[in-house]
């Protein structure tokens, strides 16, 4: 179930909040072929901050498999010496329970928190926004949508948490989309809930990272989708996302305001994440049981102008998204009244939304596509952000 490879680290690389880059060398006698060298990651707060000439003990698993881990081998430990203890302190919330790295954390909820008074009762979000998205890729779309609807409105930009539920990645130290928001201040807090760690609060559940992100960091709006890493078999109920539709549930239990982001996409060679994905149709459409405003992008039908050139790719040619969007919309009316339980919310994506995606402090990119390979996909999650905006009236 495990590949395991050990080797001794060449070189250290980039670093984030929660994580760093290394280049290490394979030991020439371990299994496998080749003793070349790999790029890795280590979580300094679960194996400590390994240095040049450090022997180091890697999961190669899904790097061997060529499956999603961005490239890396992981770091499992250190091979020779430990790193120190923890400073004693409270919290005994363990998460990656029973797995060789378990981690304790100091739960926001949890009798020694200092919040735990706070949340103790805590029972409504008081119609408190909450954007809720199948994949990681759409938070900083959404932020996007929602500073830029902020700026049209004359008022400050939102104080956004994210919640990041624990379908994909489970730190969210992997996460350079939350460092790099964190950092140039789009995001006020991460929230990391159920088995998800390493966010600036630590939650057990969903509802009560809801109720932290509203009643202990102060937002005026919430964003929850899993963390990086969707994991999805081309089964109808087979894939990480479905908890969205779970997310919307407990959003209105709380008193929230849900806002379901579609997942879109115009590039995916893939039928059924062709238009609205499969995923967002069964999520919202068999899992949502509480009512949610589903936002759909209206693309202006003449050009689209100021679509960015990426690497050898050129732009989409004017006024192809309108064909998108009039396939989006057809689709949607399954999920809102009268067919579904759903609010069908219209929101124009023009140009001036995508250059408020395009101001983005972090890459966009989804399924390996960036902002100009797949517009539409980002622009559809940028959209859920502009109504949840002007939720807040």
């Amino acid at each position: 179930m495990i590949t395991w490879r050990a080797g001794t680290v060449v070189s250290r690389g980039a670093t984030w909040r929660g994580a760093r880059e290394l280049r290490v060398r394979l030991d020439a006698d371990g299994p496998g072929e080749g003793t070349g060298e790999v790029r890795a990651l280590a979580y300094p707060g679960l194996v400590g901050d390994p240095a040049v000439g450090d022997r180091v003990l890697l999961n190669v698993s899904a790097l061997a498999r060529g499956l999603g881990t961005g490239g890396y081998a992981l770091v499992v430990s250190p091979a020779g010496t430990l790193p120190p203890d923890p400073l004693a302190g409270p919290g005994h919330l363990v998460k990656a329970r029973y797995t060789p790295l378990q981690a304790l954390v100091l739960g926001v909820d949890e009798q020694e928190s200092p919040h735990h008074d706070v949340l103790r009762d805590a029972d409504d979000l008081a119609g408190l926004p909450v954007v809720v998205a199948d994949l990681h890729s759409a938070l900083p779309a959404v932020l996007a949508g929602a500073r830029h609807a902020a700026a049209l409105a004359g008022r400050p930009a939102p104080r956004v948490v994210y919640v990041m539920t624990d379908g994909g990645a489970l730190p969210a130290w992997f996460s350079r989309t939350v460092a790099g928001l964190r950092d140039a201040g789009w995001l006020e807090a991460c929230v990391t809930a159920g088995q998800a760690f390493g966010g600036d609060l630590e939650a057990v559940t969903v509802h009560t990272a809801l109720l932290a992100a509203r009643h202990v960091v102060g937002a005026d709006l919430v964003v929850v989708a899993q963390g990086p890493g969707n994991l999805g078999t081309g089964t109808r109920w087979g894939f990480s996302g479905v908890a969205a539709g779970d997310a919307v549930n407990a959003v209105a239990t709380l008193g929230g305001r849900p806002v379901g982001s579609l997942r879109v996409s115009g590039a995916d060679p893939r039928p059924r994440h062709q238009g609205v994905s499969h995923h967002s149709m069964t999520a919202l459409g068999r899992v949502a049981l509480a009512p949610a405003d589903v936002v759909v992008p209206v693309f202006p039908p003449g050009p689209m102008d100021g679509l960015p050139d990426a690497d050898g790719v050129p732009p989409l040619e004017a006024g192809s998204l309108a064909p998108l969007g009039a396939r989006v919309h057809g689709q949607a009316l399954a999920l809102v009244a009268p067919m579904g339980r759903h609010r069908l919310v219209e929101v124009e994506a023009g140009p001036d939304l995508l250059a408020a995606l395009a101001s983005s402090p972090v890459r966009l990119s989804t399924m390996g596509r960036g902002l100009a390979e797949d517009p539409g996909s980002f622009l559809a999650a940028a959209v859920a952000g502009v109504h949840a905006v002007r939720l807040l009236g």
